[in-house]
């Protein structure tokens, strides 16, 4: 005895309907996430916002413990740019700007030459000079404050631009060369090849393929570089004079109408006209920095 079975068919005009949303959960996990952050956050921008909110202070409440700036004023802002001061702060901006500036585009200048070749080409010490960049890298600066001022003492460059150029050159240089080579490593050299093959010559091939090609990661690195030179303060200290003196020596150095009396909120205010712009800058490019910093990461 034979029997059928017919299966269940379902009807052409029917769908299978979706199930109602299951509403996300808040998971006591997420909670731990979210005060780590706040947590984080809090820590790092405290101290920036208690600076703001001191220099916005009339200097009589300087010491106030307010979170809100007690009897807010600009004064604090008209003193420490004022030209008349003993300590020049908008010469000391000016300075910080030439300074990082040309060290940035030295650094940057030789430093991609410098990191095409060693991700680029196999030759004889290429390990020898990779080795030196990080032994140079890893200098204490403070051993360098007694030699670097006998020597620019000895031909006379103490207090000029070269002599606070130079140094800065060698301490970003290695942070220049590491994250360029990372970068250039992971290019993809068939297009150089290609370059190659249609005519163009080697530095044709540089400049017009593998260059735009590194363009975040020189972003992201003259950035860097830039904010390293601009927070250089021991040697600074030391071999700038006060036409050449940076802001960091400049807030050091900074005095008030009374000798016997710190301007606090004055210098905060310093410091605020200083970083404002920095984070300003790091927020506006802050994806460029993270595509430069990352490129490179993963191979493909």
């Amino acid at each position: 005895m034979t029997g059928t079975i017919t299966a269940t068919e379902t009807p052409a005009d029917e769908t299978p309907r979706p199930g109602p949303k299951r509403a996300r959960r808040f998971r006591p996990r997420s909670i731990g996430t979210y005060l780590g952050v706040a947590l984080i956050i809090v820590w790092g921008l405290a101290p920036c916002y208690w600076m703001i909110v001191t220099a916005l202070r009339d200097p009589a409440d300087t010491f106030s413990t307010s979170l809100w700036p007690t009897n807010p004023t600009l004064q604090n802002f008209a003193d420490a740019l004022d030209p008349d001061a003993k300590v020049n702060f908008s010469r000391a901006l000016l300075n910080s700007v030439i300074i990082a500036g040309a060290t940035t585009a030295i650094a940057l200048l030789i430093g991609v030459f410098t990191a095409y070749a060693l991700s680029r080409f196999e030759f004889r010490g290429k390990y020898f000079v990779t080795g030196i960049i990080l032994g140079a890298s890893m200098f204490p600066v403070v051993a360098l404050v007694t030699p670097l001022f006998q020597l620019f003492t000895d031909i006379g460059w103490i207090g000029s631009y070269q002599a606070l150029i130079i140094p800065n050159i060698s301490f970003v240089l290695p942070l220049t060369v590491y994250t360029l080579t990372s970068f250039f490593s992971e290019l993809p050299w068939e297009l150089e090849e290609a370059a190659r093959i249609d005519g163009a010559t080697r530095g044709q091939a540089f400049r017009l393929v593998m260059l735009p090609l590194a363009a975040p990661a020189l972003f992201t690195t003259a950035i860097l570089a830039f904010i390293a030179t601009v927070n250089e303060y021991l040697l600074m200290s030391q071999l700038s004079s006060e036409r050449t003196a940076p802001v960091t020596v400049a807030m050091a150095r900074f005095t008030g109408t009374d000798p016997f009396v710190t301007p606090y909120a004055s210098i905060m205010a310093g410091g605020t006209l200083v970083m404002v712009p920095l984070v300003v800058m790091v927020l506006v490019f802050q994806r460029r920095i993270i595509s430069g910093l990352t490129a490179g990461g993963v191979k493909s």
